[in-house]
């Protein structure tokens, strides 16, 4: 400090970093917190205080460093001056709408200083001014006192209400000149000061009706502020008349239907009295039912009445009111009337039904006008609104009919059929007679009980079955299937075998006929057909039975299927050699004739014969088919008087069975063979054969022709057959044939099999041997199962027993032709009869 007291530049910086010291060592006692103090009311721009300064910061430091406020939610009525860093007021300041009563006012600010970052607290207190005047909670107050109020009454006043706190919020009171009244100050218990009203003198209505007095109310602030309120005082009038309605009885109507706050009506009564004794209120002072306190009510100051809840015509049609009028004298005085409430019926009500008894299941047998179910039906409203009018649906098979007064009766209209309609669903409708109708619907379910009125019924009249011969004891052969749409007992059914007049057997010749049922048997349950024994195809071709299917019900019913059993022959007989006999044939090559005859049928009995002994080049040779025993060259004397061929004859089934047959040949000379020729007609080999082969040959040119004639009509026939079986290769095709169809004969064979549409058999006889019948087997025709059929009714397909027919194989028509045009031998090849040909069957 300089001695003429002025300070040099030294001794200012100096200080300043005394004063910058003890800012900061202030600002750590402190707590890092700033406190100021404002008026409220301060106006926009006034220095709060010199925060950049106070924080320690240097000129243009606080602008550097953006010395800033942290806005906190609310709106800040200050901020920061950039250029100086002082706390500026921004806008108003209200303390009461700040802080309210509250005392002190503080607002906690944050400043925001960068470069480096630093948060510091700003407390900056608003403290109260004197800026309002005591408000009293209304302009004007009205007061009744009775003119015979006695001097010293006390009335109750509304103070004033200040919003400054402190001295600028107690309020003091003072009433304008008055003789009749003064104004005295009651303390309560928060410590707040209460006016009353105190009535220093009698009041005479008649001299002076209503006083008008201002109160006055005024704050402890300088300079105070002031508030009023005015005081109308009426005198009230005694009380001397009561209040009178203008009616005794008041009626009134209203539909059911009326919404909450309907007016139902007003009333009215007036008093003659003034003031207070004028003033009538009005209650209900009695309702009939109770119940209609519930849904009227009365307006106490107007009369007016109203609906509170719902009215309900069927529960109360009419409700029966005491009124009360009650003014407001001392002592209170009253008059009374009554009012009537009719409700009327709206058609808010639909019909009801129900089902008192019901008799379910109906039987399908149930005759014509039964009863299966008692109904009542009713409406709760009145008039053409409870007439109610049924009817059920659909209108078949049931009807209604009235029994007396909302009593109906469903009875049967129509013959029931539990197959074709098990169960019913029922619906009785109802409806009013409103505007608009109201209806109602009851579901009734009927299930429809079984009576066993239908008989098993299998699927076709006759069955085709295919069977091979030496089946096993117990295979199944087929399985039957009758339908029963009864349920329960009345669709069980059982099957047996029938004997009656058409079952029978076609057994072999001399066999006789056997009962069916030593052949075949039935599942009871299943209708699985099984044979009871292995079949044996030589002594049955053909069974047929009938089959009954009887159901479980009472009485029961039956029905009947035809079954035609066919056996297929196996291969299970040898050819059997038959005596020898001479041969037919006119040439002297010819030894001998083989014959045999085989028990089985068709492929299985086509014979062939074959030269085993001796196997190497020797002069004779067998027929393959004929069995005829030949030369195969001119014989000389080098070949021996003596030769014994070994022959085997063979079947064509599969496996293949065989005999063999022992023959011994002698050769002889020529005197010797003429006159062996002489005296048999054995044929031996010679060299006279020769000019024989000769002759043969030339009638073998001869029927080259028919040959070739032979061969060019197969070729016809071959073509057209290529072209029968392309279609039946495209056909749809089934491991079981079914359909009633006609009878169809099958032939099968290792080289194929074919088939006839007549329904016969021909005797096949061979040589000398017995004759027999081949086997007519029909196309099998069983119809499948029906779909979702149960586990009883099933019908497996018998793959392993029927067989399809197929036409693959044309050598046999050859054959036929060839032995049709009489030719028997081609080239020393010998064709076979008819009757070798054995999968020819039925020919």
């Amino acid at each position: 400090v300089s001695a003429g007291g002025r300070r040099g530049p030294g001794s200012r910086r100096c200080c300043a970093v005394l004063r910058v010291l003890v800012l900061q060592a202030a600002w750590a006692l402190a707590g890092g917190q700033v406190r100021y103090s404002v008026p409220e009311e301060a106006k926009a721009g006034t220095v709060v205080g010199r925060l950049a300064q106070d924080l320690g910061l240097e000129a243009g430091e606080a602008e550097a460093r953006r010395l800033r406020l942290v806005a906190q939610g609310r709106r800040a009525s200050v901020e920061v001056s950039g250029a100086s860093g002082a706390l500026l007021v921004s806008s108003r300041l209200d303390r009461e709408e700040l802080c309210g009563k509250s005392a002190p006012c503080a607002l906690r600010l944050e400043v925001l200083l960068e470069r480096p970052l630093r948060v510091f607290h700003v407390q900056l207190e608003v403290t109260d001014i004197n800026d309002n005047a005591p408000i009293f909670p209304a302009a004007r107050k009205n007061l009744s006192i009775a003119e015979l109020s006695l001097p010293g009454s006390r009335f109750p006043l509304e103070g004033a209400s200040d919003a400054d706190i402190g001295a600028n919020a107690q309020l003091s009171y003072t009433l304008s000149p008055s003789e009749h009244f003064s104004v005295d100050l009651q303390k309560l218990n928060d410590g707040n000061m209460e006016p009353e009203l105190v009535l220093t003198k009698s009041l005479d209505r008649e001299t002076i009706p209503v006083h008008r007095l201002v109160l006055t109310a005024t704050d402890g602030g300088r300079p105070s502020l002031t508030g009023t309120m005015e005081l109308v005082i009426s005198v009230v009038d005694a009380n001397d008349n009561a209040p009178q309605f203008n009616q005794s009885v008041y009626k009134v109507q209203l539909p059911e239907n009326a919404t909450k706050d309907t007016l139902v009506m007003r009333v009215n009564a007036t008093d003659s009295d003034e003031g207070i004794n004028s003033e009538v209120t009005y209650a209900v002072t009695n309702f009939i039912p109770p119940s209609g306190r519930d849904v009227i009510s009365i307006n106490p100051k107007t009369g007016e009445i109203r609906l509170t809840g719902a009215l309900d015509f069927e529960e109360v049609n009419v409700f029966n009111l005491r009124i009360e009028a009650r003014d407001q004298g001392t002592p209170s005085l009253s008059g009374h009337c009554r009012v009537l409430l009719e409700v009327l019926d709206v058609n808010d009500n639909a019909p009801e039904v129900w089902v008192t008894s019901l008799s379910v299941p109906v039987p399908e047998d149930a005759s014509v006008g039964t009863v299966v179910a008692l109904l009542s039906v009713s409406d709760r409203d009145s008039g053409a609104n409870g007439r109610v009018r049924c009817w059920v649906w659909p209108a078949a098979p049931f009807g209604l009919e009235a029994t007396f007064a909302g009593s109906y009766s469903l009875v049967l209209r129509e013959a029931l059929d539990r197959e074709r309609v098990s169960e019913y669903e029922v619906e009785v409708r109802a409806e009013d007679g409103g505007a608009p109708a109201l209806g109602a619907r009851r579901g009734l379910r009927v299930p429809v009980s079984d009576v066993n009125d239908n008989a098993p019924l299998f699927a076709q009249a006759v069955y085709t079955v295919l069977a091979r011969e030496n089946n096993a004891a117990g295979a199944e052969l087929a399985r039957l299937w009758a339908r029963d749409p009864d349920e329960a007992g009345n669709g069980r059914v059982s099957y047996s075998v029938w004997e009656g007049a058409a079952g029978g057997v076609g057994a072999a010749a001399g066999s006789g006929w056997r009962a069916a049922s030593s052949y075949v048997s039935v599942d009871a349950e299943s209708g699985r057909v099984w044979a009871l024994q292995p079949l044996d195809y030589e002594e049955l071709q053909v069974l047929q039975f009938e089959v009954r299917a009887v159901d479980a019900g009472e009485p029961p019913l039956c029905g009947n299927a035809t079954v035609q059993l066919f056996v297929l022959d196996e291969n299970d007989n040898a050819p059997a050699l038959l005596p020898p006999a001479a041969s037919s044939s006119s040439s002297s090559f010819v030894v001998a004739k083989i014959r045999a005859v085989d028990a089985d049928s068709g492929y299985n009995a086509w014979l062939r014969y074959e030269l085993w002994e001796p196997r190497a080049k020797g002069p004779f040779r067998v027929g393959l088919y004929s069995g005829e025993v030949s030369t195969a060259r001119p014989l000389d004397e080098a070949d021996g008087a003596r030769h014994t061929l070994l022959i085997v004859v063979r079947d064509h089934g599969e496996p293949a069975r065989s005999a063999t047959a022992t023959l011994s040949v002698s050769l002889l000379e020529a005197n010797e063979a003429a006159l062996a020729a002489g005296s048999s007609s054995a044929s031996s080999g010679s060299r006279s054969a020769l000019g024989v082969d000769v002759g043969g040959a030339a009638a073998s040119a001869a029927t080259n022709v028919w040959l070739v004639v032979a061969i060019c009509a197969v070729s016809s026939l071959f073509l057209l057959a290529l072209v029968l079986y392309g279609a039946s290769r495209w056909a749809p095709r089934a491991a079981v044939l079914s359909g009633p169809g006609p009878t169809t004969l099958v032939c099968a064979s290792e080289v194929g099999s074919w088939s006839y549409s007549q329904r016969h058999s021909r005797s096949l006889c061979v040589a000398d041997g017995a004759a027999k019948s081949d086997l007519m087997v029909f196309s099998p025709n069983f119809p499948p199962p029906p779909p979702g059929a149960a586990p009883k009714d099933t019908q497996p397909e018998p793959s392993a027993l029927l067989h399809t027919v197929s036409a693959s194989s044309f050598v046999p028509f050859l054959l036929i032709l060839i032995r049709s045009l009489g030719i028997s031998c081609l080239n020393g090849v010998q064709f076979p009869r008819f009757n070798d040909v054995g999968y020819l069957a039925g020919v």
